[in-house]
């Protein structure tokens, strides 16, 4: 402001120095020059060295950082435009309190003044001087002032004479034990021991009763030393139930002192602060006055300089007692700027400078508060267990944001290591608004947005707090949190993402949990293949498709004469009973005798869904190379593949064009027939699907999907009339071939006379091709059944690969067929050396044989209606589990699954849809009436919720009401994952795994369990175990109170643990012998470690 007044007014700079000084000397009788701070060393760590650098920057400050051994990854070095080690080889917290390294990098690098931030040195006369001393200003009181005011018992003095209450106390710090023990004589328990150099909580302890005095006195004094570099404590007659009011004060150089107004610091824990506000809520008018006077004054008395904050208590008779100055800047002076719009870090660069409060503007009178500011200090502390410290690495870090909301920080971010060496503060969050209410539901608001994962928080607890309706609409004192244990119902974080990228971290480095349920080994016998004859293969049906195109090859199929097969060898029936696993390899090996020897077949099935699958996730294979090789070595012999419709050979919906275009390559690269089909025979997906493969040039064949029983009148759901209307639709569309697609082998042969005569009745002209599985056995009498009715083909396996949940038997149908008008024209002997072949393959496969886990079939098929080859994949799942003497349950449950869900076709992805509910339901020991019951409260499998939301389609009769209704649709979740990249192998044992989550990188860490084997940790306490004794928390053993063979009691001190500059005394639960201690002094540990045993 004077700058501006003297260059709107002309003056001359010597006339702008006169007047300056004329203005401070008005003030006082000290000449003080102005002198401008053109680099600042910040004398500290984390989000105070960075609010300082970013106070700098805007100032046009160059900023120095220094940091400790430990502190090498920390964010203050980057925002800093120099950082400088400190504390070689010393302790964490030992580094910035080393006196002679910071003096000595601030006098090398030209450091005009240094600011010690708060905690560490911040209160310390001793560096004061020092930093006067060498010539480096030192952003604060005088080191006079800061003795006075860091010594609590002098301070208390100066109180008295400026006539200020204070609470009763020692008249110095104490120097012993039996100090305390006479001063609690005197007065009388509560007491508490503070430091009597430093504050934020450290070296401070409640004593309530005579026995804990030693054990208090002890910790209290130790903290205070590792915290504060001096372990003096005084000891005060402790208040019951007081609330906890600051005042800010700012002096300068020239005797002027403000106030900012106060802050309500009462909500506590451990007499740490967690939520602060300013202005104190519901506080009179008369003792805000009183606490304003009481603080400026002795501020005055002891001519405090910079800023400083006055602490009180205020009991609940409104009475006020001074407590102690804090001769630096708080932890919570970000809510006193919000409030006053005044920078404290601005203000206190300029007074070191050498300005006056009245030349920054800063005078009482203009001081005003607008709204009201809360911060809530967001800590890795887990309020669960007591707020013990948490600490690893941040593996996801979002932050809440948006109007009225500030965010100091500095180690929130994502790849962060929070370790146990210092503070666990993670980030202040700091809301503004018109009013406490305002400024709590911004600050509500912030916390939500909030998601860290890899270390615990008080996030939960905290929004509790904001919630409370004490905190909103009354006042609380410093027990708020002890007397509302509601606070710690804690609402869990779901932490989906997270949990998924670790799973899938750990099979990238481990490999997949689930075990194989048996121990075959792959048979050691090589295949043989059987003599082809030399030359070309004899024509096809292939040739008569090239020839005549789909509609000509339709009517050449319609005109044969005899049942025409096709062969799912190649697809299906290794899906069924191999998981697909069959190679390319040895499919090459046979196909050119398949090519001669079966040329009068229908057609070969070779690709679909499951064939990409397998092909990428497990054979590490190229389904298109697959599909190129075998073409060449078959030409004959048309090719069919299964389409989902909409789907193609994925999961989800396709935009139009990727399945118009994936029809096109498919047809250029050898494809001949494409069975369209969609799980829940769904028109418009399968008018998609058809309408792109007749684009394409391909044969169509429309597929309706079977189920439930035509020939059963009590099942009308899925009627004679249903499927026939639905092929009306079809053929009307322009399919040059119907099919039928049993999936479950369901037909019977009555029910197969019944469809297969109405079809062949109603289309007189249009091939039929029935697809069926042998699960029940009865597969070949259906098969045969639809020959007679009128069927032009249907689906067999050769021999050995055929039964079970596979096609019915190539051989019986040849065999049973010859000699009559349905002769196959198939050389019997052939299928035996095709069949020969089959069975020794099959062998290779021995570890993904269904035959391992299931010995039969099942004719139970005809009442859960399972299909094939989720039969066999439920059968094996269930014994991997070792759920399988289970298998009947979840067979049942998945027939009840299928009634919640309407009675559904079951193909897949809705075979899929039903099979994940019903294991949601024997996971859950639930029953279908309990189902419907707590639809509303249940978390449904994504698959379940997606196809009640209508992604995969609209099934026949609608959705299930009210079941429905009552579901949860959540939408907007859904999670895009890629797998980039596994790292190293660290210290720990452990891989980083890399991925990109929704467009963003995140990494977990994941322990590699092979490379730990040969590598040495220290032993964890296990909880089933008795008296084995773990960390409570990570941390430093700081003394080992007991030794082996010590008897000890239950609840006596065993070792004290320190974290974060706290101290943890870990006591044992039992009385017994100490049969073995695992550690020793100074040894860091992680959470759980086994620190001793106790033996009864």
């Amino acid at each position: 402001m004077l700058r501006f007044a003297v260059v709107r007014g002309g003056l001359g700079l010597l006339a702008v120095r006169r007047a300056s000084r004329l203005s401070r000397s008005s003030h006082s009788d000290v000449q003080t020059e102005y002198k401008p701070i053109k680099k600042v060393m910040v004398a500290n760590r984390g989000e105070i060295a960075i609010r300082v650098f970013r106070a700098c920057t805007e100032m046009g400050i160059r900023t120095v950082a220094v940091y400790s051994e430990q502190d090498t990854g920390q964010m203050h070095r980057q925002k800093a435009d120099e950082a400088y080690l400190i504390g070689r080889g010393l302790a964490p917290v030992a580094a910035y309190l080393h006196i002679p390294d910071i003096i000595k990098v601030a006098k090398e690098n030209g450091v005009d003044a240094i600011h010690p931030g708060y905690g560490f040195l911040s209160e310390s006369a001793d560096f004061a001087q020092a930093c006067a001393d060498a010539g480096v200003r030192f952003v604060g009181p005088t080191p006079d002032t800061v003795r006075k005011m860091g010594d609590k018992v002098e301070a208390r003095s100066l109180a008295n004479g400026a006539g200020v209450p204070v609470v009763p106390g020692t008249d110095g710090p104490i120097s012993c034990l039996q100090d305390a023990q006479a001063f609690a004589q005197t007065y009388g328990f509560p007491i508490i021991f503070k430091a009597a150099y430093g504050g934020g909580g450290r070296g401070m302890r409640v004593v309530r009763e005579y026995e804990e005095l030693e054990e208090n006195y002890q910790r209290a004094y130790s903290e205070a030393l590792t915290a504060f570099g001096n372990g003096a404590l005084f000891v005060e007659k402790f208040i019951e139930k007081p609330r906890h009011i600051e005042v800010q004060i700012l002096g300068d150089k020239y005797g002027n002192v403000i106030h900012l107004y106060e802050r309500d610091c009462s909500i506590q824990r451990r007499h740490q602060k967690v939520v602060e506000i300013a202005p104190g809520f519901q506080l009179d008018p008369h003792l805000r006055d009183r606490l304003h006077s009481d603080a400026v004054n002795l501020a005055k008395q002891v001519g405090y300089e910079n800023a400083g904050t006055v602490e009180f208590l205020v009991d609940k008779h409104g009475k006020h007692y001074f407590i102690e100055v804090n001769s630096r800047l708080q932890v919570e002076h970000t809510v006193t700027e919000e409030i006053t719009d005044v920078d404290l870090v601005h203000a206190q660069l300029r007074v070191c400078e050498g300005r006056s409060l009245p030349e920054l503007g800063l005078k009482q009178d203009k001081i005003r508060v607008n709204g009201c500011a809360i911060q809530c200090r967001v800590t890795t502390e887990d309020p669960a267990r007591g707020f013990q410290p948490d600490t690893g690495r941040i593996e996801v870090f979002r932050s809440g944001e948006g109007m009225g909301i500030r965010l100091d920080s500095a180690s929130a971010f994502q790849g962060a290591i929070i370790s146990p060496h210092y503070d666990s503060l993670l980030v202040k969050v700091i809301a503004s608004g018109k009013d406490l209410n305002t400024a709590a539901s911004k600050m509500s608001r912030a916390l939500a947005e909030f998601r860290v994962r890899g270390v615990k928080t008080n996030i939960p607890f905290l929004q509790n707090v904001l919630s409370n309706n004490q905190f909103l609409h009354s006042t609380v004192d410093t027990q708020f949190i002890d007397e509302n244990p509601e606070l710690f119902n804690l609402k869990p974080t779901q932490n989906r993402a997270q949990k998924l990228l670790h799973y899938l971290g750990h099979v990238m480095v481990n490999g997949p949990t689930t075990p194989i349920p048996v121990k075959a080994k792959p048979s050691s016998i090589d295949p043989v293949v059987p003599h082809v004859g030399m030359g070309d293969p004899p024509v096809g049906f292939r040739d008569v498709l090239l020839r005549d195109g789909p509609e000509g090859f339709a009517k050449a199929v319609r005109a044969h004469q005899g049942l025409l097969l096709m062969d799912t060898t190649f697809r299906d029936a290794h899906q069924s009973l191999l998981a697909t696993r069959v190679r390319t390899h040895d499919l090459k090996k046979i196909s050119p005798f398949v090519s001669h020897s079966f040329s009068n077949l229908f057609s070969l099935e070779n690709w679909g869904g499951a064939t990409f699958d397998v092909a990428m996730r497990f054979l590490s294979e190229c389904p298109w190379k697959r599909l190129q090789e075998l073409r060449a070595l078959i030409p004959n012999v048309p090719f069919q593949m299964l389409l989902r419709g909409a789907n193609a050979v994925g999961y989800t919906n396709y935009p139009d064009n990727a399945v118009f275009k994936f029809c096109e390559v498919a047809k250029e690269n050898g494809m001949d027939i494409f069975r369209v089909f969609d799980s829940l025979n769904y028109l418009p997906n399968m008018l998609l699907g058809m309408e792109a493969a007749g684009a394409a040039g391909g044969v169509v064949e429309a597929a309706i999907s079977y189920t439930g029983d035509v020939s059963d009148p009590m099942r009308q759901k899925y009627s004679l009339d249903y499927y026939v209307n639905l092929a009306d639709e079809l053929v009307k569309a322009g399919t040059h071939i119907l099919c039928i697609k049993d999936m479950a082998g369901l037909l019977k042969p009555t029910s197969s006379q019944l469809l297969i005569g109405a079809l062949r009745d109603r289309f007189p002209d249009v091939p039929i091709h029935v697809h069926s599985h042998d699960t029940a056995g009865a597969g070949v009498a259906a098969m045969l059944a639809c020959a007679e009715a009128g069927a032009d083909v249907v689906d067999v396996a050769v021999d050995s690969m055929a039964g079970m949940t596979s096609q019915p038997s190539m051989g019986a149908i040849v065999a049973c067929t010859k000699g009559t008008k349905y002769d196959t024209g198939i050389a019997l002997e052939k299928v035996f050396d095709y069949s020969e072949y089959w069975e020794v393959t099959r062998g290779l496969y021995a570890p993904f044989d269904c035959t391992a886990t299931m010995k039969s079939g099942n004719a139970d098929v005809y009442e859960n209606e399972i299909p094939g080859g989720q039969y066999t994949n439920l059968h094996f799942q269930a014994h991997s589990m070792g759920l399988g003497n289970k298998f009947k349950e979840v067979k049942k449950a998945y027939t009840e699954a299928n009634k919640l869900l309407g009675d559904l076709i079951k193909v897949t992805p809705s075979s899929k849809i039903v099979g994940d509910l019903a294991q949601f339901m024997v996971q859950n020991s639930l029953t279908r009436q309990e189902v419907e019951e707590r639809a509303d409260e249940l978390s449904f499998p994504q698959s379940v919720v997606e196809f009640l939301q209508g992604h995969v389609g609209i099934p026949h009769g609608g959705f299930p009401e009210p079941f429905r209704s009552k579901v949860e649709l959540e939408r907007g979740k859904t999670l895009h994952i890629k797998a980039l990249a596994l790292g190293d192998l660290n210290k720990n044992g452990q891989r980083e795994v890399f991925f990109e989550m929704n467009g963003q990188l995140r990494s977990v860490l994941v322990k590699d369990t092979v490379a730990m084997k040969e590598m040495k940790f220290h032993p964890k306490a296990q909880k089933s175990i008795k008296g084995q004794v773990g960390a409570p928390m990570p941390g430093k053993v700081l003394e080992i109170k007991v030794k082996t063979g010590s008897k000890v009691e239950k609840g006596q001190p065993l070792c004290v643990l320190s974290a974060m500059k706290m101290e943890t005394v870990v006591n044992s639960p039992m009385a017994g012998t100490i049969k073995a201690i695992h550690v020793s002094p100074d040894a860091s540990l992680e959470g759980d470690d086994l620190i001793l045993e106790i033996e009864e």
